[in-house]
């Protein structure tokens, strides 16, 4: 240390009253692994919350329910989930129908699905059901479900889709995007760099 440093150190003790210049660090809020945990947390929550809340058609247990939600919302088909998880298609379509996770093709009905949500709402038989739409009762069974999905959601506010939605969306950016945009500023950096390495 020389005698100008010493001295700017003597002012700084006699002006503080600390001995040391070094401040020590914040805790960080958490790593990003630490707050992908919590999303993971949060996911089994909202499905846990869903099954009390609901009487859900699906057999599958939780862990499996949490794979379709992440697997619906990287885009994956019925036919890629059920293969993933070993079952079949239709155990998928359930499973989207008791989370609320009804796709816009899911609606596409051969007869008219506001009069079967109507029907649906009066509690109509499903006898009653098949005679008014004109149509095979396992097609009217189906569209059942998902008009009753819609409805289920549509009361809640849609608050569990959005809340996947909400938390998945946050993974992938701290995930697989962060680092994809790391990978891409390291090629950027190293692009001009010339190596010359012989051994």
């Amino acid at each position: 240390m020389d005698e100008k440093t010493a001295e700017l150190r003597e002012i700084f003790v006699d002006a503080t009253g600390a001995d040391t210049v070094t401040e020590s660090q914040e805790e960080t809020h958490g790593s990003l692994a630490e707050e992908r945990g919590d999303a993971a947390e949060r996911l089994g929550e909202l499905v846990a919350m869903m099954r009390d809340r609901y009487e859900f058609d699906s057999s599958l247990g939780d862990d499996d329910l949490e794979r379709v939600v992440r697997r619906y919302f990287d885009g994956d088909d019925d036919a890629a989930i059920a293969d993933a998880l070993g079952v079949d298609a239709d155990e998928v379509f359930d499973a989207r129908m008791d989370l609320h996770l009804v796709r816009d093709a899911d609606r596409d009905a051969p007869f008219d699905l506001d009069r079967l949500r109507s029907l649906h709402i009066e509690d109509a038989p499903m006898a009653d059901r098949v005679d008014a739409l004109d149509a095979d009762e396992d097609a009217v069974a189906h569209f059942t479900a998902v008009v009753d999905a819609d409805l289920e959601s549509t009361r809640a506010n849609d608050r569990f889709r959005d809340e996947f939605a909400d938390l998945l969306d946050d993974a992938d950016l701290q995930g697989g995007h962060t680092t994809e945009a790391h990978e891409d500023g390291l090629r950027e950096a190293t692009e001009d760099i010339e190596t010359d390495v012989s051994f």
